[in-house]
């Protein structure tokens, strides 16, 4: 279902486009989340704690997704919203065979530096062989993740959501089968969890790709075009590499304190593992209803109509705030409870940790939704560099003080790093905004 972003109430816009946006992203969260919980119940802490260390890694790869797709989506939404069907189709087809060669070479180099990173990161030894099979496996996977992403961002860009929805929530629901039958019934462990993973994936992405093909059809005649421009790719990488480099060195951020997390034991790396799924099942909502923004505004700034970019502003920031309230709730209020998902009540220490982690960090989730939000108009308007000001404040923040005050407070000075990061940043990011430098780019 195509849908033009350009005409009608912003609000309701946003939410009838947002809206299985966020589902979509729960239950990618949610698999995520049940390959933790699967680990961490029916292997063992170790298992749990090798899946963990495995994630600032894994990380980086999504950030290639994620960058991919926003560079793709902005630009494909504009070319849409000014009605120039060409142009639209060559950047389409420019951004699929473009991930197709990145994966390939992503794998391959993924592949050789499993071992070496892990090394880097100090992964304990008793869970050294695990995360390496865990991330091998993962990384064999790179081409369905990239692929997957680029095509959401396709179908986002054209105003579809829920073609992509019903393809994650089949997605998600194959993978929790998968990843309860490959681990309970066939006792594959660790294994089991990644190929469930990779399995399901797999599948999501040849569906959305043979659907992508069918859509093009579809859509309004045109003359012939270039399947692939190497000046498109210019365009779109100028929105997509910053994109890429922003969500990349929070990734290496990531793994900087997730190597000082490790020198703590196996029972800190396994608590952080599961506090981090939650709070990334969160913040991945928040930033997936900021995409969604990033899309409106470009399609509205295709079509020059810029008063509509500061109303959707408004709804979206009321929209975060809505989704942030349960999320708050629910991990300041009942943190032992959800950490009791992942972990038995015999891991009490991981649990502890793991609790601590959510308490501190859940009741800032209003001000990093707000964050976000803005960084979807600065992006969807092509203002990169204020973009990636705020972001890398927030990560060198983070990252310092996680060093510093770990030295005074132990593990919960790392967990405190992540608030003082969030409302810095999240203040450079709204003056942007406020400033209207975005109009100032879209001029």
């Amino acid at each position: 279902m195509i849908t033009d972003l350009t005409n009608g109430s912003p609000g309701k816009l946003l939410w009838k486009f947002s809206i299985p946006l966020l589902l979509s992203v729960m239950f990618q969260q949610l698999y995520s989340i049940v390959d933790s919980i699967v680990a961490g119940q029916y292997v063992g802490e170790d298992a749990l704690a090798a899946i963990g260390a495995s994630y600032p890694i894994t990380m980086i790869f999504i950030a290639i997704a994620t960058g991919s797709n926003i560079g793709c989506s902005v630009v494909i939404s504009t070319l849409f919203g000014g009605k120039e069907y060409a142009k639209m189709k060559t950047a389409i087809f420019t951004s699929l065979i473009s991930i197709f060669f990145i994966s390939l070479f992503l794998t391959i180099v993924g592949l050789m530096a499993c071992n070496p990173m892990l090394r880097l990161l100090d992964t304990p030894a008793n869970i050294f062989s695990d995360a390496s099979v865990f991330l091998r496996i993962y990384t064999g996977g790179l081409i369905f993740l990239l692929l997957y992403n680029i095509c959401t961002g396709i179908f986002t860009s054209l105003g579809d959501s829920r073609t992509p929805f019903y393809f994650l929530l089949a997605s998600s629901l194959l993978n929790i089968l998968l990843d309860l039958i490959f681990v309970i019934c066939f006792s594959m462990g660790v294994n089991g969890v990644a190929w469930a993973t990779f399995t399901a994936q797999g599948i999501a992405s040849v569906l959305s790709l043979i659907t992508i093909l069918r859509r093009i059809r579809s859509l309004p005649e045109t003359k012939e075009y270039p399947r692939f421009s190497l000046s498109m790719l210019g365009r779109i990488s100028k929105i997509a590499v910053p994109s890429i480099l922003q969500q990349s060195f929070i990734s290496f951020g990531n793994i900087l304190i997730q190597k000082l997390i490790n020198n703590y034991g196996s029972s800190v790396i396994a608590g952080y593992s599961a506090a981090i799924k939650l709070n990334t099942f969160a913040i991945t909502s928040f930033t997936t209803l900021a995409n969604g923004v990033s899309s409106f505004t470009a399609q509205n700034l295709g079509a020059c109509k810029l008063e509509r970019i500061n109303k959707g502003f408004k709804s979206a920031i009321l929209m975060c705030i809505l989704v942030a309230v349960p999320f708050v709730i629910a991990y300041f209020g009942f943190g032992p409870g959800m950490m009791g998902l992942f972990l038995e009540s015999s891991n009490g220490k991981a649990i502890v940790e793991g609790t601590n982690f959510l308490r501190i960090t859940s009741p800032f989730y209003v001000i990093i939704s707000i964050k976000l939000i803005a960084d979807g108009v600065l992006r969807g308007s092509g203002s990169m560099r204020p973009f990636m000001i705020a972001t890398f404040t927030d990560l060198i923040l983070r990252v310092v003080l996680s060093y510093i005050l770990s030295n005074f407070l132990g593990s919960i000075g790392i967990w405190l790093s992540w608030p003082i990061g969030w409302t810095i940043a999240a203040g450079l990011s709204f003056s942007f905004y406020a400033k209207g430098i975005w109009k100032k780019m879209i001029e």
